[in-house]
């Protein structure tokens, strides 16, 4: 996500991630985690009102997987009407942290979406990239009533459950019964395989190419990671979009 980030076995990283872990999977109760819980525990721990995660598709800029109110889906509909916006900035950069919508700059660097955002009801904005490298997957974006910047541990823990979110889009199963959660997050070197070799055969960008190969295993229900294994190995191989369906090569 643009930023340096501790090794899992570090031993203060890992124990920010058992701690968040703990709390994502309180979201969940006894469910396989998806992206709303870990939505749902981000707003817990970093002290905002509201939370929504958007992914970037093929066919669209970005879609909205979940909003945790009605204020957070209300203001995604803002940033992809008005193609403006914290989270649309960090779809393409790093993260945009907004501590006061009031203040001049932002009314300068986004004149719409500020002063319609202040209506609704939200003062302050941070919108953190979801990305794997140079894939962009979309953005985390919290929502807060009061002006005011995230605290420092706050920010880490916000950082930490994105990281956690892009593990879950890519299709890692999440559960309970995970004896070692320090392990879950973005390591998928299969699916990096797959998607830079999709972007060369396909000759699309690598989100394209990622968006293609979530879009298969989804229809054919099947793990992403399994996927990515099949188009490495060369057992199987996507035709591009003009043709009737993927098969296998």
């Amino acid at each position: 996500m643009g930023r340096d980030t501790p090794e899992y076995g570090d031993p203060m990283h890992s124990g920010r991630r058992m701690r968040l872990w703990t709390a994502v999977l309180e979201a969940a109760r006894g469910h396989t985690v998806e992206v709303d819980h870990v939505c749902t525990a981000t707003v817990s721990v970093a002290g905002v009102d509201s939370a929504a995660l958007a992914v970037i598709l093929n066919a669209t800029p970005r879609e909205l997987l979940h909003a945790t109110a009605r204020t957070a889906s209300e203001l995604e509909d803002l940033t992809l009407t008005l193609g403006e916006g914290p989270g649309a900035d960090a779809m393409s950069g790093g993260p945009v942290l907004v501590a006061d919508l009031t203040a001049t700059e932002c009314r300068h660097r986004w004149p719409v979406f500020a002063p319609a955002a202040l209506l609704t009801g939200v003062r302050a904005v941070f919108a953190l990239p979801l990305r794997i490298g140079g894939i962009r997957l979309g953005v985390l974006d919290l929502y807060r009533a009061h002006a005011g910047g995230l605290g420092a541990e706050q920010l880490a823990d916000a950082l930490v459950l994105a990281d956690l979110a892009c593990a879950v889009l890519l299709g890692h199963r999440v559960d309970r019964d995970d004896p070692r959660p320090e392990r879950i997050g973005l390591q998928h070197p299969e699916v990096h395989q797959a998607t830079g070799m999709v972007t060369v055969q396909l000759g699309v960008t690598a989100e394209v190419a990622l968006t293609r190969l979530r879009a298969y295993a989804y229809s054919h229900d099947r793990r992403l990671q399994d996927v990515a294994a099949d188009i490495v190995a060369r057992r199987l191989r996507l035709e591009p979009a003009r043709t009737h369906g993927d098969r296998g090569g």
